[in-house]
This record gives C-alpha cells, sequence and structure tokens, in this order.
C-alpha cells in the first residue's frame, strides 16, 4: 500500500482540494462595523469632555452615538451584512456610549456633590445598563421586534444627557438641580431593567412607500426640533420614557375593567 492510499498522509489530487483544505479567514463588513466604531467613538469623546469640563459636548455626544447606532442595524439589514461578530461588537459599543458615558457625565455635572448618593445613582444606571444589555443580547431572537423589553439603552442614555445638555444651555449649574438628576438618572436606570414594553419601531420598513403626508409630518417634526433642539428632544425623551408606565396601566385598568385587550 502507497501513500496515496491512506488516508492520513493522502497527498491533495486537485489544486481546488488543496485549496479547500486550508482554513478559510473570516472577514468582517466594513460598512456596519464602521458605524458601530463612530458611535464608541462618540462615547469615548463624550467622557473626555466630560472630564474636561465642557458638558454640552459630552451631552450632544451621546446623541450623535445613538443616531449612528440607530444606523448601524438598519445599514446592516439592508445591505444583508448582519453578523455575529457586528451583534457583539455593537453590544460592546453600546456599554460604553450608552452605559458608562451618561453614567459618568450626569456623575461630573450634577452628582459628584451629592457624595455616596451621588456616585451610587451613576452606578445604579451603569450597572442597569448592562443588565438591560445582556438581557437584550439573551432574548433578541425570541423578543417581539416590535416592541422592546425596558426602556431601551440609547432612549435612557440620551434622557440622561438631554437634561445635562438643556441645563447647560439654560446656564443653569449642575448643584441646583442635583436632586432632578439624582431622580431622572435612577428612573432612567430603573426603567431599563423592567418588564414594561416599549415601541422599537423596528417594523417600518424603509423600502415601502409612504402617503405624501409622512413626509409632511416628518418635516414639521424637524422644524419643530429646530426651534429649540435641546428643550424639545428632552420633552420628547421623557414622554417615550413615561410610555411604557402608561401603556402598562392602561393593561391593568382593562383587566380590572374585564375588557379584553386588544392585540397589538
Amino acid at each position: 500500500m502507497n501513500e496515496r492510499d491512506t488516508g492520513s498522509n493522502r497527498e491533495p489530487e486537485t489544486p481546488d482540494e488543496e485549496i479547500s483544505s486550508k482554513p478559510r479567514r473570516r472577514g468582517i463588513y466594513l460598512l456596519p462595523n464602521l458605524l458601530t466604531t463612530g458611535a464608541l467613538f462618540a462615547g469615548f469623546y463624550s467622557i473626555v469632555q466630560a472630564m474636561n469640563g465642557r458638558f454640552e459636548h459630552a451631552a450632544i455626544a451621546i446623541f450623535v452615538a445613538m443616531i449612528l447606532d440607530g444606523l448601524d442595524g438598519r445599514v446592516a439589514r439592508l445591505t444583508n451584512t448582519q453578523s455575529e461578530f457586528g451583534a457583539e461588537y455593537d453590544s460592546l459599543s453600546d456599554m460604553v456610549s450608552f452605559g458608562v458615558a451618561p453614567a459618568l457625565v450626569m456623575y461630573s455635572f450634577a452628582l459628584k456633590g451629592m457624595g455616596k448618593l451621588g456616585w451610587i445613582a451613576a452606578f445604579v444606571y451603569c450597572a442597569a445598563a448592562a443588565l438591560r444589555l445582556a438581557r437584550f443580547n439573551t432574548m433578541h431572537a425570541v423578543q417581539d421586534k416590535g416592541w422592546f423589553q425596558g426602556l431601551p439603552s440609547p432612549a435612557a442614555a440620551t434622557l440622561v444627557a438631554g437634561l445635562v445638555w438643556v441645563m447647560v444651555d439654560n446656564h443653569v449649574s449642575g448643584d441646583d438641580i442635583s436632586w432632578l438628576a439624582w431622580g431622572l438618572t435612577l428612573f432612567a436606570g430603573i426603567s431599563m431593567v423592567t418588564n414594561l414594553r416599549y415601541y422599537s419601531g423596528k417594523e417600518i420598513n424603509l423600502k415601502r412607500s409612504v402617503p405624501f403626508i409622512v413626509i409632511v409630518l416628518i418635516a414639521l417634526s424637524i422644524s419643530l426640533v429646530a426651534i429649540d433642539p435641546p428643550i424639545v428632544l428632552l420633552l420628547l425623551l421623557v414622554a417615550y420614557g413615561f410610555s411604557g408606565y402608561v401603556l402598562w396601566v392602561q393593561r391593568r385598568l382593562r383587566r380590572r375593567s374585564g375588557v379584553k385587550a386588544p392585540a397589538e
């Protein structure tokens, strides 16, 4: 029996067989991961600016991170470039941009003078963001795509950053609103780990045609935000933050009255 007849020492008979026997290197998709890197940079930039006392820049950077984070997932779905690497990378980026950065920005701006109460509130928010992201990663395959379970971390982060932006824009010191900042930080953190349902907007299909009135409403919304971006955005985020509690109360009232809730 010669070497060609043995299984372990068999030489490749064709060039294609030789190529296929080599381990293949897996690449990563550039565009969605580039957007994720931009979101990560925005979160890191926010922390740096907060350390330097430039809180307006720090708050705006978190809003930029939210926009980039929303784009990377949609771009990946539209271009069919989803991957496990991209999902894990996005989660790590979210922890920096929407977990660590908002907690440090709020602590540096308004909670630092409260002593232990201040840093405990910031830690509760940071830990809640980590738990929220971990739960999302383990349940996203079975979770209803139309709804989030708990307040999404980008919304919680911009809610915290929005308060900082409004106060700085109106020349209000962080020490003057320390208790408001403390309560809002805890509210955002606790809302992330609840079982409340928040509308996700993932069912919106950008490839479909929409009525003309939708474009008009979008233009009006942009004009409304342009009047006073910090205040308008903060009000919208506060409304979204309380929407989960409003829906919960509505379901409880329907159950008590014996009315069956309609399919959502």
